[in-house]
Parts: C-alpha cells; sequence; structure tokens
C-alpha cells in the first residue's frame, strides 16, 4: 500500500506547479493540471488496497461517491487551501503528498501521557477538522495514532489503536460519517525522531489524519 502511494507522490513531483501559501510562506503543489494523468493511479489505490484498515476502502468509495480523475487536483487544492486557513495557528502542519493531506498533529494538543482521552485543546481542532471534511464529502479520513517507545511495545501498540479510535469517535460525534473514517495504530513503529531524547519522544507521540480523495476508476 505505502508503494503504491509513494508512485503517486513521485508522478505528481514531477508535473505539478509549485506555489507558495500567502499564509503559511509554506511551498505547496498546485496538482489541477495534473488530475486528468493521476486518475488510473488513484483508481488503482482505491481498488487495489490492502491490509485491515483499507480493505474496505473501495466499498466504503461506492458509498459515497467519486470524483473525476480529471477534477480530483482542484478538488484537493480547494481542501488544502480551506483546511491551511483553518488549521492557522493551532501547531497542526499540513502536508500536501500528492493526491492527499497529511494532518500530523503534535503531543502538546492531543493526549495526556498514557491517556487516550482528548484533551480540550484537541477538540478546537477536531472541530475545524469536521467542519472541513463535512465540505467534502468526497474524501476518506484515516486517523493513524503513534507513540513513542517508551514502555513495551504491546502497550504502546494498544495506546495508539485507542487512541485513534477516540478520534474517530469524536470525528463521528461532530457529523462526518463513520463509513469515511478509518482508525488504526502503529505503536511505537514509525518513529520521525529520536526516542533517545526527550523533544525526539515528544514528536513521536501524535496522531497524523490522511484525507483521501475517492477518485472514479478510469473507464476503457
Amino acid at each position: 500500500m505505502k508503494k503504491i502511494f509513494v508512485l503517486t507522490g513521485v508522478i505528481l513531483s514531477m508535473t505539478a506547479c509549485t506555489t507558495i501559501d500567502s499564509e503559511t510562506g509554506q511551498e505547496v503543489k498546485n496538482n489541477q493540471a495534473t488530475g486528468a494523468a493521476i486518475g488510473a493511479v488513484a483508481g488503482a489505490i482505491l481498488g487495489k488496497s490492502t491490509g485491515s484498515h483499507h480493505k474496505d476502502r473501495a466499498l466504503v468509495g461506492a458509498a459515497i461517491g467519486a470524483i473525476a480523475g480529471a477534477t480530483v487536483g482542484s478538488y484537493m487544492d480547494k481542501q488544502e487551501a480551506e483546511m491551511r486557513r483553518e488549521m492557522a495557528g493551532t501547531g497542526v502542519d499540513v502536508i500536501r503528498d500528492g493526491d492527499r493531506l497529511i494532518l500530523n498533529v503534535p503531543n502538546q494538543v492531543t493526549f495526556e501521557i498514557n491517556q487516550a482521552r482528548i484533551q480540550p485543546e484537541f477538540t478546537v481542532v477536531l472541530d475545524k477538522i469536521a467542519q472541513v471534511v463535512n465540505h467534502y464529502p468526497n474524501t476518506l479520513i484515516e486517523v493513524a495514532g503513534h507513540t513513542d517507545s517508551s514502555g513495551s511495545a504491546s502497550y504502546n501498540q494498544a495506546l495508539s489503536e485507542n487512541r485513534s479510535q477516540s478520534v474517530k469517535s469524536y470525528l463521528g460525534q461532530q457529523g462526518v460519517l463513520y463509513q469515511r473514517i478509518s482508525a488504526i495504530g502503529f505503536g511505537e513503529t514509525q518513529p520521525i525522531a529520536d526516542n533517545k531524547s526527550k523533544d525526539g519522544r515528544a514528536s513521536n507521540r501524535r496522531v497524523e489524519i490522511e484525507l483521501i480523495p475517492v477518485v472514479k476508476p478510469e473507464s476503457n
């Protein structure tokens, strides 16, 4: 599954135009011109997903509707712009990777240590996320929980799963269709910083929310 996503990102990186976001100063890609070219690839992602948290994606996509490959770039450009506006000042990084958005929510606004109960600061962020994704019904939401390496691997795995489920439940309570949301925990297996330092462990304790458009497969 991850290999398919990497391939999509490579294709878009060769063809997308790059611009500077006026509010954040970050470099972002405008993929409107490349939507038609990636339609078939996005359809393949939708149809060939594997793993427990991806296995029903094609079925869910059919239920909520899909967008044409030629328009996916524009669709995600608009969703990205709205999400960046809502996340400004929250500490959440909005990352554009091809035809998907990744929201990296840092430890300080998610959960207390060893807890899966959502903190008040996190509810503010999730309310904004729910508001945006409710405007874009052809998007699937995948919530991934991550921990540092403190404690046993089995404990961290369970904690990350409980945290992702908490986020899924909260988003559902804000009107996002549960069928659109999948939740998975990766425990300590995908660190983004060195677990030997305090700051590194804090960076690894995070929640990533991935927004993926449902794209109609190309017809023969």
